[in-house]
C-alpha cells in the first residue's frame, strides 16, 4: 500500500526524494511512498520515507499534525505509542553458516 506523505499539511524536509512520481512519472503519485508495516515499530527506527525522525512519540505526533491535522496532548501520544510498542514481537534468533575456509583444492567458478 502507498500513501501520500502530508495529506493535510506538507512534510517539511530537505530530503529531495519525490515519492513513487520518481518510478511511475506521475505527478499524482509526488510525495507518495509505500506504508510500512506497524509490526516491531519500536524497533525500526528512524522513521518516514527520510529517516529524519528517531523518536517513536515524536513520529506519531508529526503523523497526527500531517496525516490527520490534529495536535495530540502529550498523554494521546504517549498512548498511542505504548499501544504501539505492543506490536514488537520477538525476535528470531538468525545463525549466519559456518563456511569451510577455501584452499587450493576449492572448486572455483568457471568464466
Amino acid at each position: 500500500m502507498y500513501q501520500k506523505m502530508g495529506l493535510v499539511k506538507a512534510f517539511k524536509t530537505d530530503n529531495p526524494d519525490v515519492g513513487r512520481k520518481a518510478v511511475t512519472g506521475n505527478d499524482f503519485d509526488k510525495y507518495v511512498f509505500k506504508v510500512p508495516t506497524l509490526r516491531n515499530i519500536e524497533l525500526t527506527y528512524p522513521y518516514f520515507h527520510d529517516g529524519s525522525e528517531w523518536d517513536l512519540q515524536k513520529a506519531v505526533e508529526i503523523m497526527a499534525d500531517i496525516q490527520l491535522g490534529q495536535t495530540l496532548t502529550p498523554q494521546e501520544s504517549k498512548k498511542i505509542t505504548a499501544f504501539l510498542t505492543t506490536l514488537t514481537g520477538e525476535q528470531p534468533k538468525v545463525t549466519l553458516p559456518h563456511l569451510p575456509p577455501s584452499t587450493h583444492g576449492t572448486a572455483r567458478p568457471q568464466i
